[in-house]
């Protein structure tokens, strides 16, 4: 049974961050609902070396310091991306810091990397350590670092062996000066350290994506594309949040600063994500994600050019059943369109 249809008039009524600690709270103490029956087959996908039961994850930003990701695998994500974690802990920018837009369906975060660290979100992950299931780890550097990009090898070496995969995000617009590393020249610096930085000694070496903006011209997507190609990135995600407002959304807290997530990036990310599919030619995986809120929108970024998707903000307006949903209706769309299984779609709507 769906409780949360019951108890979305009450969780709205409480400060949106406390509302989530809460959500974490209850998903620590099994309260959700589990995944009873088995993904539809044409939605299971194989990248990276690793094989997804389906393409739908949850974000990053969900389970900072890694608290809860087999209670959102059991509620049939078919990943779990957990952090931003920063090697040191830091506290965030000041509360409050995320804002609701319930008319847009969206949120406005400045929540600024607020995380307990490496030391904790590693013991964690060894604690689950011969669970299965695919959890990535999302890198951060602090906002003091005298050296970000140590801060992400920092990040590579704590976790290597642990992660299924890495995210370096560099695009949250909450850490000043934190996007200048999408700059081709920084990006080529960073991606070259950080793909040294794994170990050696395994028989394939842990992915490594990159987090992007969906603020960026196309000539800097087009620096993106080259660096990623060149220096031998496993694959993007696309994209974080906006700092764009205009013809966005209005009214009550939209001119509250930070990166605007939810229904309203939906066009624009999925924009950038056609385009970094065609400035690869299709030879990096994509991970889609921004405004998903439905199966039909999943399928989109899928014929957009993402072989996976995440989501979070549209979970705190329609509750965990939206997952079996999206997925269920991903299914109903392949199918539609002819296609046995879900690669066969990714990309249909790019010409390269």
């Amino acid at each position: 049974m769906d409780l949360f249809p019951l108890a979305r008039p009450f969780t709205s009524l409480i400060e949106p961050e406390t509302a989530h600690r809460l959500t974490i709270r209850a998903l620590r103490l099994g309260l959700a609902p589990r995944q009873r029956e088995p993904d539809p087959a044409s939605l299971a996908i194989d990248l990276f070396g690793l094989h997804f039961e389906n393409p739908v994850g949850i974000a990053a930003g969900f389970d900072k310091n890694g608290e809860v990701p087999d209670a959102m695998l059991a509620l049939g994500m078919g990943f779990a991306e957990v952090g931003t974690v920063t090697p040191r802990p830091q506290p965030g920018n000041p509360r409050p810091r995320v804002f609701r837009l319930p008319l847009y369906r969206a949120v406005i975060n400045r929540l600024g990397f607020n995380n307990e660290g490496h030391e904790a979100l590693k013991k964690r992950l060894l604690a689950r350590r011969g669970r299965p299931g695919i959890v990535g780890v999302n890198i951060g550097a602090n906002k003091d670092s005298a050296d970000r990009i140590a801060d992400y090898e920092a990040g590579i070496r704590a976790f290597d062996g642990l992660a299924s995969y890495f995210t370096v995000n560099i695009s949250s617009p909450n850490t000043p000066g934190l996007r200048a590393l999408q700059g081709k020249a920084e990006l080529a610096g960073l991606v070259s350290r950080v793909l040294a930085a794994r170990r050696t000694d395994r028989v394939r070496p842990t992915p490594v994506l990159l987090k992007i903006a969906p603020d960026l011209t196309a000539g800097e997507l087009a620096d993106i594309a080259d660096v990623a190609l060149a220096e031998g990135l496993d694959g993007l995600i696309v994209s974080n949040t906006t700092i764009a407002r205009e013809g966005l959304v209005t009214g009550l807290n939209a001119n509250e600063t930070g990166g605007l997530s939810g229904a309203p990036l939906f066009e624009l990310s999925t924009s950038v994500l056609r385009d970094m599919y065609r400035l690869t030619k299709g030879r990096l995986p994509i991970i889609g994600v921004g405004g998903i809120c439905s199966g039909e929108d999943a399928y989109a970024k899928i014929r957009a050019g993402a072989s996976l998707v995440q989501l979070y903000s549209a979970l705190a307006y329609d509750g965990p059943a939206l997952v079996t949903r999206i997925k269920r209706d991903m299914a109903a769309c392949l199918a539609a369109d002819g296609f046995a299984h879900l690669k066969d779609a990714v990309g249909a709507d790019v010409k390269l």
